[in-house]
């Protein structure tokens, strides 16, 4: 399989440190040496999301697979690669086998990482691959509660929605709530975007709202440390009462036992292809 590397002049942002990106390759490199093969390697968290700041870090996420050989063992390898966070590098990847079995039970991570909008190398043609046995094998609706657990975490550490907030750990909460209202305006059949611009662009909302939104997110993009203040009104309005309705309209998760089963064998079918790809 050609692995296909970007480059900084054309896939890459044009802010991307390029001592930053040669550290992420090097990492790669050390997986390698792991005896795996790379099947794609993104960037994750805020820079990917749409909202970073000057200083954010680079999350690099990666899904990787082990040759034949590894298979036939007793004991099998660990099914995550970590790396120590050091300076602004933070690195790590799945297994794919993991990585298909968390989405399957509807955990959006890898949902989200396939559709990265930043890629520093992939396997040519895996993740479009991927994202088509994705759309699948992956129930939209446990996607849904899996935002709908991410907005009740952070709502729980905001604990509230008036007076001073930390602003920029108010994104984590305003994602996944627009995510909600993506999903629901497609009746829970499609799986939201990764970056929050283009659910935004993608979704209704009030105008106020949306402006609101995209005001803080340049906001994010000019500064170091956003501190704390108020959550500006129409956004304040806006994630309180989503919240309130998607917590109490989610649809109840399917119980289909031959929808799971087949679920289930797409993506052992994809999984045993890869690795006999691979060999």
């Amino acid at each position: 399989m050609m692995v296909e590397r970007a480059s900084l002049s054309d896939r890459l942002p044009s802010s991307f440190s390029p001592e930053a990106v040669v550290s992420i390759r090097q990492r790669l490199d050390l997986a390698r040496e792991q005896d795996v093969s790379i099947l794609f390697a993104i960037e994750s968290g805020s820079r990917a999301w749409g909202f970073p700041s000057p200083d954010s870090d680079y999350d690099c996420r990666f899904v990787y697979a082990c040759g034949m050989r590894r298979h036939l063992v007793l004991t099998q390898p660990r099914d995550v690669i970590e790396f120590p966070i050091e300076g602004e590098i933070d690195a790590g990847g799945w297994d794919l086998r993991k990585a298909l079995l968390l989405a399957l039970g509807g955990n959006a991570v890898v949902v989200e990482w396939v559709k990265s909008p930043i890629v520093y190398e992939e396997i040519h043609g895996f993740r479009q691959s991927l994202v088509e046995i994705l759309d699948q094998v992956v129930d939209p609706i446990k996607v849904a509660q899996h935002y709908l657990g991410l907005a009740r975490s952070h709502v729980a550490r905001l604990g509230h929605f008036s007076g001073d907030v930390n602003l920029k750990k108010l994104f984590y909460l305003i994602r996944p709530i627009v995510a909600l209202d993506w999903m629901e305006q497609r009746h829970f059949a499609a799986l939201p975007p990764m970056a929050l611009p283009d659910c935004l662009f993608e979704t209704e909302l009030p105008i106020a709202t949306t402006q609101a939104i995209r005001d803080l997110i340049d906001r994010k993009a000019k500064t170091r440390e956003m501190g704390t203040g108020p959550i500006p009104a129409p956004i304040a309005s806006y994630v309180e009462r989503r919240y309130a309705h998607h917590e109490k309209n989610i649809p109840d998760m399917r119980n289909d036992g031959a929808d799971l089963a087949l679920r289930h064998q797409l993506a052992e079918d994809f999984y045993r292809q890869t690795i006999e790809r691979l060999g």
